[in-house]
């Protein structure tokens, strides 16, 4: 199933150039940091918390007002009351647990928590059969009321639903869905693989958004005009062992990346490519800045991401300032 629409802002954070991976560190998988919601089948995981970014520094400095004007719109402002729900106070988390072959396989459950009005909502729904009833329905599954929803360029449906008033659960499948509902009415213990509760346990929760994952399949790498031989690359990521990703918006934004190896010796290995990937990006990151002026400031932090060897990890770091933000959007000279 292809759900690179539905899963692109989450997946194209973890390609190959700034895929990422963090040393497992001990810890429990019943931890608080595990979503006892994400399925036992994942292999890789995230977490959005978008009410703090839309509290952070810069959003409420660069961006808070104009999100404010869209959403004073006619439109915006009947979708709010149909739904009883207003996005700046009422949303906290989106999180998911994915799996599958590749990332034209990908299956998951995505999880968005915050404070909802289930008859609201589901008086909504009704209201979209009427008008688009060959692309959204109602199925039962026991007593649990489910949207099915037939979405373009996603040739099977996917199934939502509410776990409670604080959650709403998006599936591929309307098993993966029960189950989680299941997993939130039993108030269960987290599920997901040991390694993989072993990454989350060392991330940051409070982060504003943060990726782990056990490396997969490595498939075909069609050529291209960053990675001069493609076989290379392909035996590099196959020792890989895990990644992850951290997303830091405050008064900046900052992002750390790790790829985490089999041993030493393929860290360096692989670690060289990076660093050849990062430097070829330094030259052309100027050209992107004449094309378009205004990105200057961002770009002249861009060309700063550095990217070292340790042990068994291969670290990234990019951080882009306030005022390099600020400069590009016009707001400071």
């Amino acid at each position: 199933m292809k759900l690179r629409s539905l899963f692109a802002a989450a997946l194209t954070a973890f390609a190959v150039t700034t895929a990422s991976a963090a040393a497992p560190a001990p810890g429990a998988s019943d931890s608080t940091k595990v979503d006892a919601l994400w399925p036992a089948e994942s292999t890789q995981v995230f977490k959005l918390n978008i009410k703090q970014i839309l509290s952070s520094d810069i959003v409420k400095k660069y961006a808070l007002n104009q999100i404010k004007q869209a959403m004073e719109g006619k439109d915006a402002q009947e979708m709010m009351k149909t739904l009883g729900l207003d996005p700046l106070k009422d949303i906290d988390t989106l999180s998911g647990g994915l799996w599958g072959e590749d990332q034209n396989d990908m299956h998951g459950l995505i999880i968005l928590r915050g404070k909802f009005d289930p008859t609201k909502i589901f008086e909504a729904v009704d209201k979209a059969i009427q008008k688009d009833g060959d692309k959204v329905s109602i199925v039962k599954e026991g007593d649990t009321k489910l949207v099915k929803i037939v979405a373009e360029k996603i040739p099977e449906p996917l199934y939502a639903t509410m776990a409670d008033d604080k959650t709403i659960l998006l599936a591929t499948d309307k098993k993966i869905v029960m189950a989680g509902v299941k997993a939130a009415d039993s108030k269960s213990k987290a599920t997901i693989k040991p390694e993989l509760a072993e990454l989350v346990n060392a991330m940051d929760e409070k982060a504003s958004l943060f990726f782990c994952g056990m490396a997969g399949k490595v498939g075909d790498i069609p050529p291209n005009p960053v990675f001069d031989d493609v076989e290379k690359l392909k035996k590099q990521l196959e020792n890989m062992v895990s990644s992850s990703m951290t997303l830091r918006v405050t008064g900046d934004i900052s992002m750390e990346m790790a790829l985490n190896m089999k041993n030493t010796d393929s860290a360096d290995d692989f670690g060289a490519t990076v660093k050849e990937t990062l430097d070829k990006a330094r030259v052309f990151l100027p050209i992107i800045g004449m094309q378009a002026p205004q990105a200057k400031s961002i770009i002249a932090d861009l060309q700063k991401m550095s990217s070292k060897v340790d042990g068994k990890a291969i670290k990234m770091n990019i951080k882009i300032t306030g005022d390099a933000i600020g400069k590009a959007v016009g707001a400071e000279e």
